[in-house]
């Protein structure tokens, strides 16, 4: 059995995570708003961000294995240092290029971004089956806690971005991030104490195919519960929110900049914020045996598709946006973030409640493969739905993409071992 080394590599790894998940949020506003006002479309840039969740899905898939075989810390330097570098490449990014050879340049970029993201996530979550408590209780509370402080932290980044962006410019921020980053990643290098398991030489590349039947269905679901979030996350919502608050001139792009920036890290971290919340919000049901849990998530995501279906009907109702409307739309938005931060705060407890210690990185990784794919595919109908229906038809999309995760969920069985988390 592997050893626990504690409460320091789990902090470490945190921090980590967290310097990583800074850059991240940061990154994807700088690129959606550069690339909105220099005139590309909706589907161009949706376009800018599928190969990075095209490389999510690739990555999650192969990183569980490699992280068996060379360990969590070496995966998790990789995710730290390719960041780096992906940030160096997009500060290369040449204004004089056409249209087509922007997209592909930052498309490949924003790849190898999605690559790092990815080794990172997969590290970060994977460590904490083998350092939290042995209790259900200490895993529920510590996935909580690195899942939650994660989505936090990436809500600040997408307001440091979109300020950042206004204030300073796109590549003078992206040098800096990138200056950042590597000073943490050396910090982390440094001070990441011993004990976190270093891989085994005969992990199999076949092991990373889950034979958990629950592992199998929990992924589907989290693949459309993610593709829900990013129909409209992804460029539905920061571009419906451009057009209302911008006349095009500069001083309205940098009001509508940082109002865009500020509204998507308040979700983010008020997500972060009641993600970490969760094991206290679930505390007074009755049953929180993984049974119990089991049905938790099956309610919260038929609340949560609630949400989306209510918004749509308002917004193909109302020709003109308005002050009401938006304000409207905020306070379903943000409903719909504490609701989808308890059900995926659920999905992630469920995961590693499902694996074992020994398969951990394999099953988390093709979990967050799935991850990945939803996001992928909430990227790709993100651009394609709003430039075919608006904000509404994005909306409407996740409500159905949110009914599929509902159906994936009905499906989960009782482990033959079930922990309390309480």
């Amino acid at each position: 059995m592997t050893s626990r080394p504690g409460l320091a590599a789990y902090i470490t790894v945190t921090a980590a995570y967290w310097a990583f998940m800074l850059t991240d949020g940061a990154l994807r506003m700088l690129v959606l708003l550069h690339f909105h006002t220099i005139g590309f479309s909706p589907v161009q840039l949706a376009y800018l961000f599928v190969l990075y969740e095209v490389a999510g899905v690739v990555t999650n898939l192969s990183a569980g294995w490699i992280a068996a075989r060379f360990g969590l810390t070496a995966t998790l330097y990789a995710g730290l240092a390719l960041q780096v570098a992906a940030l160096l490449a997009l500060a290369q990014l040449d204004p004089a290029w056409g249209v087509t050879a922007s997209v592909v340049f930052v498309m490949l970029v924003q790849g190898a971004s999605g690559v790092a993201k990815d080794l990172a996530k997969m590290s970060a979550k994977s460590a904490v089956k083998v350092l939290a408590p042995a209790d259900g209780s200490g895993l529920f509370r510590w996935v909580a806690a690195l899942t939650g402080s994660k989505n936090a932290v990436k809500g600040f980044g997408f307001l440091i971005g979109a300020a950042v962006l206004g204030l300073f410019g796109f590549v003078p921020s992206i040098l800096t991030m990138a200056a950042i980053l590597f000073i943490i990643l050396i910090g982390v290098v440094v001070g990441m104490p011993r004990g976190l398991p270093v891989g085994r030489k005969d992990a199999k590349f076949r092991e990373v195919l889950s034979g958990n039947r629950n592992i199998n269905w929990l992924s589907l679901a989290r693949l459309f519960l993610f593709g829900a979030r990013d129909v409209w996350f992804v460029v539905g919502i920061p571009i419906y929110f451009y057009a209302v608050l911008s006349d095009g001139s500069d001083a309205a792009d940098r009001q509508a900049f940082f109002l865009i920036g500020t509204f998507m890290a308040i979700w983010t971290i008020l997500y972060g914020i009641v993600q970490s919340m969760a094991p206290r919000i679930l505390g007074n049901a009755k049953s929180l045996s993984n049974t119990g849990l089991n049905s938790q998530v099956r309610q919260w995501t038929a609340a949560l598709m609630l949400i989306p279906t209510i918004l749509a009907a308002l917004v193909w109702a109302t020709s003109h946006p308005s002050v009401t409307l938006t304000g409207a739309i905020v306070f379903g938005l943000l409903t719909f973030g504490a609701i989808f931060a308890v059900t995926s705060s659920l999905h992630s407890y469920l995961i590693l409640s499902f694996t074992d210690a020994t398969r951990v990185t394999m099953d988390v990784g093709f979990y967050y493969m799935a991850n990945a794919a939803g996001r992928l595919a909430g990227t790709v109908l993100s651009g394609a739905m709003y430039q075919l229906g608006g904000l509404a038809l994005c909306l409407a999309t996740a409500a159905v993409m949110i009914g599929l995760s509902w159906w994936a969920t009905t499906q989960l069985q009782a482990p033959v071992q079930a922990r309390d988390v309480v």
